[in-house]
């Protein structure tokens, strides 16, 4: 896209977002919230572009749909997981674990995303990122192995975000 369109919209999916967002949190649909959401997704990008590092490029919106999907089904398995273990595993036999998982991410977007991830599904939680953004600290609940946790999240997550943010 020229650079002109990346002027007026220097996120364009930031902007459908706030305008569809701003659209659903109305009581009643009418054509001037539809218009003013617009307005609100093309004005408070723009405004705040000068902190934003980057313009997006080469993001993959299907990808990251069928991301949210496999996220959201993750997190419900985890739900059921978390509840037993609560239920059935008392506190002297739980095992957590600290895990560092290394990163093969580079974009701070995609890094994000799979903290935030990680910090969604029940039972583990982002706790830090290197100085040099080179591996991720991951606190698991309760595992056996932590090993294959750090490469079910490689496997899982990591590796469909590096084809999401090429």
């Amino acid at each position: 896209m020229s650079r002109a369109f990346y002027w007026l919209l220097p996120h364009p999916l930031l902007t459908l977002l706030l305008a569809v967002v701003w659209t659903l949190l109305q009581n009643e649909f009418s054509a001037g919230m539809m218009v003013f959401g617009v307005f609100l997704g093309i004005i408070i990008p723009w405004g705040t572009s000068v902190w934003w590092p980057d313009t997006p490029k080469g993001f993959r919106l299907g990808k990251m749909a069928s991301y949210c999907v496999m996220v959201l089904w993750d997190i419900v398995v985890a739900n059921v997981q978390v509840a037993w273990i609560v239920l059935s595993v008392p506190n002297s036999k739980l095992k957590p674990a600290w895990i560092v998982v290394p990163l093969e991410l580079r974009q701070p977007e995609a890094i994000t995303v799979l903290a935030g991830t990680i910090t969604l599904t029940p039972g583990t939680v982002s706790a830090d990122l290197s100085e040099h953004g080179n591996s991720l600290l991951v606190h698991v609940l309760h595992t056996d192995d932590p090993d294959a946790v750090r490469d079910d999240i490689i496997s899982r997550y990591q590796n469909r975000l590096k084809e999401i943010f090429k």
